[in-house]
């Protein structure tokens, strides 16, 4: 005779004035912001086991919809994209959970973690109240729902609030869009109290009726904190995003933040019971194409690096640092039971340099062109990220200015195969001026989209050139017309293409390497050397490099390594060749850029 399983305890989380009670009992919830997606599977574990043992008791993740639906109607749930193994990890380390499902969660993650095959629409408008967006929006919270609800303190699972989009306030006000995501996530099953999350002063645009708003900042808590008491009388006092860092751009670099803000910020909510996230314990990597961008004061684009270790308390790599020690003395002070120890780190390697010694060049490599008249975006041609080339033909004639309106991000211009410009979005470059022509010349432009805008009014990134090119030759206001474009995603299976020779070849051009191991380790390949590209190690897409910095190198996971022979393989758009790479076993992240 079978014995049935014991059905979990259920729980219920009560949100008061005084704050949060779980089952009667009063409940700081002492939350840490983590994104499994940007943290290998196999190291999961280790992260979480990390946030126990400095005193967290509850870990804050968003799902990102692009990671989840990367096709209209395909939902991921499985290996990096499987959210409820990373839920049921948390339950076994005696971890709650924060669920911030979206649809969007910014977060330095490409288009705020919208998938971009939204933008195959013209005039689509998202986080708002259009039947496109908000119907596809429904689509995938309900499955959301279907893996996750089940989860929840309700239902014998570790699940206690869920969050109702993200910081709408600083977007938009549309209250019929954000009762929509409300009931939306009440039709998918979740029962849990729901919340929305704000800066100071955006609450009122930002919150919605039956939800409970919660304030984000990096300082004054006493100030921001009394900001919501007055927008919120009944509502617990809870700090939804608290940060010890901040994120870089390419081309910028953040000052390092102290640890004694962090020790003073939350040691001052954590003596007064107050519920807390931190954003972020473990920020890791934007692995591949999903770092997003932001657009400065000027409207000015600003892509954000790969690393993605924001001045956490546990590093990019999962290594505490100083904050990790100052909060963990903090938390372990009253804790009871007392704190877990601290888990060891994971083994970190050298790896001697080596030189890369085949090449294959990209324009070698173009597969089958779509003809169109004028230019489109990537997006309309169903790509999702990567690199896409345009050629046309420019006739002979005078000397005039090229100019491509909008470029998405970063172009390089030939002119029958010479580079001729290379042109940056961030520095507003649109134009340069081509000589007279004797005879008709092939015009490429090869765009590299650099990461979708995640925050902002911009949000509509659309990636390549999404207007068109001017060129007043022979008419002032002439436009190219007739276009091949090629599509170059540059993923797994555009890589499995490639055919590699000795020969080398100048940039762009994809160039490969292999190195031996005996025994495997995190490390980071330094990238000092190289101009400007993307790396992939044993086929895993680890990010984008370039020489201006701050990131000079990218951290490569020990679990993707093998003993005995590796692959790598570097797209380099702009060296004149081949170089060599090392792994080093601390990153290099703080070196000025490059003017």
């Amino acid at each position: 005779m079978k014995t049935r399983r014991k059905a979990p305890p259920v729980s219920t989380l009560v949100p008061k004035r005084e704050g949060f009670f779980l089952d009667g009992q009063p409940f700081q919830i002492r939350s840490g912001e983590m994104h499994f997606a940007r943290i290998p599977r196999p190291y999961w574990r280790h992260r979480l086991q990390m946030a126990r043992a400095m005193g967290l008791n509850t870990v804050s993740a968003y799902l990102f919809w692009n990671l989840h639906e990367p096709r209209p109607g395909e939902f991921v749930f499985t290996g990096q994209a499987d959210a409820a193994e990373y839920v049921r990890l948390a339950a076994a380390e005696g971890l709650k959970v924060i669920l911030r499902p979206g649809p969007y969660a910014c977060a330095e993650w490409d288009f705020g973690g919208l998938p971009s095959w939204l933008l195959a629409t013209p005039d689509i408008r998202v986080r708002c109240m259009d039947e496109r967006f908000t119907a596809a929006a429904r689509r995938y919270l309900l499955a959301v729902g279907k893996e996750l609800a089940k989860f929840q303190i309700t239902r014998g699972g570790p699940i206690l609030l869920v969050q109702v989009e993200n910081e709408y306030g600083s977007y938009g006000d549309d209250k019929a869009y954000m009762a929509f995501i409300r009931d939306t996530l009440v039709e998918a099953g979740f029962e849990v109290p729901l919340f929305t999350c704000d800066g100071p002063g955006a609450f009122r645009r930002g919150t919605v009726a039956k939800t409970i708003p919660v304030a984000n900042f990096p300082e004054g808590p006493e100030e921001n904190l009394k900001e919501l008491r007055a927008f919120s009388p009944d509502t617990p006092l809870a700090c939804g995003e608290f940060y010890p860092g901040w994120f870089d751009h390419w081309g910028e670099r953040n000052a390092p933040v102290s640890a004694e803000r962090s020790q003073r910020v939350l040691g001052w909510m954590h003596e007064r019971k107050i519920s807390f996230s931190i954003y972020m314990f473990h920020g890791g990597t934007s692995f591949g194409y999903s770092a997003g961008a932001n657009t400065g004061p000027n409207d000015e684009y600003q892509p954000t690096t790969s690393s993605y270790d924001y001045g956490s308390p546990l590093t990019e790599a999962g290594w505490p640092n100083e904050k990790f020690a100052a909060l963990r003395e903090i938390f372990g002070q009253d804790a009871n039971p007392p704190l877990p120890p601290v888990p060891a780190t994971l083994p970190v390697i050298a790896i001697p340099r080596f030189t890369l010694t085949e090449s294959a060049a990209l324009f070698d490599h173009l597969p089958k062109p779509v003809r169109d008249v004028q230019p489109r975006p990537m997006e309309a041609y169903g790509q999702d990220y990567g690199l896409i080339l345009y050629r046309a033909k420019l006739d002979a004639g005078a000397a005039a200015k090229l100019t491509i309106r909008e470029l998405h991000d970063y172009g390089h211009v030939y002119l029958d195969g010479q580079r001729h410009a290379i042109l940056d979005r961030r520095l507003g470059q649109n134009a340069t001026p081509i000589p007279e022509r004797k005879a008709d010349v092939k015009l490429d432009i090869l765009v590299e989209g650099m990461g979708r805008v995640n925050y902002g009014p911009f949000m509509l990134d659309r990636k390549g050139i999404t207007e068109h090119v001017a060129f007043p030759v022979p008419y002032p206001a002439g436009v190219v017309m007739g276009w091949q474009v090629y599509n170059l995603p540059c993923d797994a299976a555009y890589l499995k293409k490639l055919k590699f020779g000795r020969k080398p070849r100048p940039g762009p051009a994809f160039h490969r390497g292999f190195f031996s191991l005996k025994a495997t380790g995190d490390t980071f390949l330094d990238l000092r050397g190289w101009q400007k590209g993307h790396v992939w190690v044993n086929g895993r897409h680890l990010g984008r490099f370039w020489h201006i910095g701050p990131q000079q190198t990218l951290y490569v996971p020990g679990c993707w390594l093998k003993q005995g022979r590796n692959e790598v393989i570097v797209l380099d758009l702009e060296s004149t060749g081949r170089g060599s790479l090392a792994g080093l076993a601390k990153p290099v992240h703080q070196q000025a850029a490059a003017k």
